[in-house]
C-alpha cells in the first residue's frame, strides 16, 4: 500500500508539471472581474479527492466535473473546514476555522416535531449569504443544511438565504428516500417514495430557470455520495455487474443493505457528475453561463460507511486517511473554479487555501467589507491574476470525536495531536507534507524544536467555546 501511495503521488506531481501556464491581464478580464457575476457553490458530500477523473480517478467516469476543470482552475492544496459535515459547512459559510468557528462538530438536539436537528448557528454569525445580500443578490440553498432546525436561529432564512429546499437536519440526509424535505419552513411529505437527490436538483434547476434579473448566489449541497449507498432501481449508470463485490449487510446500523456497494457508489458519483453537466447546460441555455462562477468541492474526505470501499477506487488519491481523520485524506478536498473569460482554461493553482477563504473572496469580489473576526484570506487574486495574493501563515483544524484531535500546518510541516482529551495517552505526529504527502514517516522525535513551535501555534489558534472544549466533550 505504501508503494502504491508514493507511486500515485509521483504520477500526480508529474502530470501537474506538464500543465500549461496561466495568462491573465486583458481589459475584458479586468472588467469581468469587477462585475457582479452569479455565483454557484456546489458542495458534494463525502466525495474523495481521488474520485474525480481530473484528480486521477481511473474507474468512475466524471466527464462533467472534469470539464469544469478543463474550462477553469483546479486547486492542488485546498482544505475543507473540517473532517465531518456540520463544522466544515460552518467554516465555509462564516470564514472561520474550527478553532474559532461557532460550530466545531456534529452535535444534535431533538425538536418538538420528534426529529433530530443540528446545533444551530448563532444569529450573530455573519454568513457569506448575508455578504451577498448586502449587494442585493438573490440567495438560495438546495440540499443539506445541517446548521440548525426549524424555528432556530440557525435556519437558512435567518442566515441570509431567501429560499431553502432540502434537508434541515443532516441525520435525515442519511436516507435518500426520506419521510419529508423542507421548503423553507414547510415540510414537503415524500413518504419514502421519492429519490431526494433528483428532486433537490430539479428544484435547483427550476430556480435558475425562473430567476429574475438580479444576480444570484446558489449554495448547492447535494448529499451524494454520502452513505446510504443507493440509487433508483435500474439506474446504475453502466456499472451494474462491473466489479467484484462483497454485499454490504446492515447489522443494525443506519444504512441499508446493498448487494453491489462498489457499483452503487460509482453510480452515485456519476449521477452527481451528470447533474453538474445538466446545470452547466442550463446556464448556457439561459444565456447566463458567461457571467456565472461555478465552485465545486466536497465537505470532507471520503467515507467508509454503508459498504463503501475507498481503497478499491483509490478515493483518497495519494493521501493517507479518510473522513474523521486529520490526515490529508480526511481534509484535503477537490476544488475547482470555473469563470468563463476570467480564469484561463486548464489552469492549475498551487496556492494553499481552505474553506474559510471563500467568504472573504466573495466579499472582495462584490465590494463588501470583510468581517474583522474571520480567519480567511481572499484568493480572488489567484482567480483573476490581479493584485498580490496573501498567504496563510498556517492552517488549523480540530475535531471533537475519537478522543479529540488537532492539526496545524505551517509551510511544509504538519503536526497532528491525537487523544487530546486524555493527556496521559496523547501522541504527537510530525510530517513534512512536501516530501511525504502520504504522511508515512512520523519525524516528531527527529525535530523536537519544530514540534514545540507548532504546539505553541496550535494552542494559540484554539479559542474557548462552551460547546466545543477539549477534555469537556
Amino acid at each position: 500500500m505504501q508503494t502504491h501511495i508514493i507511486t500515485t503521488g509521483a504520477i500526480l506531481n508529474a502530470c501537474l508539471l506538464l500543465q500549461p501556464a496561466s495568462v491573465f491581464g486583458s481589459k475584458d478580464v479586468q472588467q469581468k472581474a469587477e462585475s457582479t457575476p452569479n455565483v454557484i457553490y456546489i458542495l458534494a458530500d463525502d466525495l474523495g479527492i481521488g474520485d474525480l477523473g481530473c484528480y486521477g480517478q481511473k474507474i468512475i467516469k466524471t466527464p462533467g466535473i472534469d470539464k469544469l476543470a478543463e474550462n477553469g482552475m483546479r486547486f492542488i492544496q485546498h482544505y475543507s473546514g473540517s473532517t465531518v459535515s456540520a463544522p466544515s459547512r460552518c467554516s465555509l459559510l462564516t470564514g472561520k476555522h474550527t478553532g474559532n468557528a461557532y460550530i466545531r462538530g456534529n452535535k444534535g438536539y431533538k425538536h418538538t416535531d420528534g426529529f433530530k436537528y443540528d446545533l444551530p448557528l448563532a444569529a450573530s454569525e455573519v454568513t457569506v449569504a448575508e455578504i451577498f445580500k448586502q449587494k442585493n443578490y438573490q440567495t438560495a440553498c438546495f440540499g443539506k443544511w445541517g446548521l440548525g432546525g426549524p424555528e432556530s436561529e440557525g435556519r437558512p432564512q435567518n442566515q441570509g438565504f431567501d429560499y431553502f429546499f432540502g434537508y434541515l437536519g443532516q441525520g435525515d440526509a442519511h436516507s435518500y428516500y426520506p419521510i419529508h424535505l423542507f421548503e423553507n419552513d414547510t415540510k414537503i411529505p415524500l413518504n419514502k417514495k421519492v429519490y431526494s437527490h433528483d428532486l433537490i436538483m430539479e428544484k435547483a434547476f427550476e430556480y435558475i430557470d425562473k430567476k429574475g434579473d438580479k444576480p444570484f448566489f446558489m449554495y448547492l449541497t447535494p448529499t451524494i455520495p454520502h452513505a446510504e449507498l443507493i440509487v433508483p432501481e435500474g439506474e446504475m449508470m453502466g456499472y451494474d455487474g462491473k466489479f467484484p463485490e462483497t454485499p454490504f449487510v446492515n447489522r443494525g446500523g443506519s444504512y441499508g443493505s446493498q448487494d453491489q456497494p462498489r457499483a452503487t457508489y460509482a453510480a452515485m458519483v456519476s449521477r452527481l457528475d451528470r447533474d453538474v453537466q445538466r446545470l452547466v447546460d442550463l446556464l448556457k441555455k439561459k444565456g447566463i453561463y458567461e457571467n456565472t462562477i461555478i465552485f465545486f468541492s466536497s465537505d470532507n474526505g471520503i467515507h467508509k460507511e454503508g459498504g463503501m470501499d475507498p481503497d478499491f477506487f483509490d478515493s483518497n488519491g495519494p493521501f493517507r486517511g479518510s473522513k474523521r481523520d486529520l490526515y490529508e485524506g480526511g481534509i484535503r478536498t477537490p476544488f475547482i473554479v470555473q469563470w468563463p473569460e476570467v480564469i484561463p482554461k486548464a489552469s492549475i493553482s498551487y496556492h494553499p487555501s481552505a474553506f474559510w477563504d471563500f467568504l472573504p473572496t466573495m466579499a472582495e469580489l462584490i465590494g463588501v467589507k470583510v468581517p474583522s473576526d474571520i480567519d480567511g484570506k481572499s484568493f480572488l487574486p489567484t482567480l483573476t491574476g490581479k493584485g498580490k495574493q496573501k498567504k496563510h501563515d498556517s492552517f488549523y483544524f480540530e475535531f471533537h470525536e475519537q478522543g479529540g484531535k488537532q492539526a496545524i500546518i505551517k509551510g511544509d510541516w504538519k503536526l497532528i495531536k491525537l487523544n487530546v482529551n486524555k493527556p496521559q495517552e496523547t501522541t504527537l505526529e510530525l510530517y513534512n507534507i512536501k516530501h511525504d504527502a502520504a504522511e508515512i514517516a512520523n519525524v516528531a522525535s527527529q525535530f523536537p524544536e519544530k514540534v514545540k513551535e507548532l504546539i505553541v501555534l496550535m494552542e494559540k489558534e484554539h479559542t474557548m467555546n462552551e460547546n466545543w472544549n477539549f477534555n469537556k466533550n
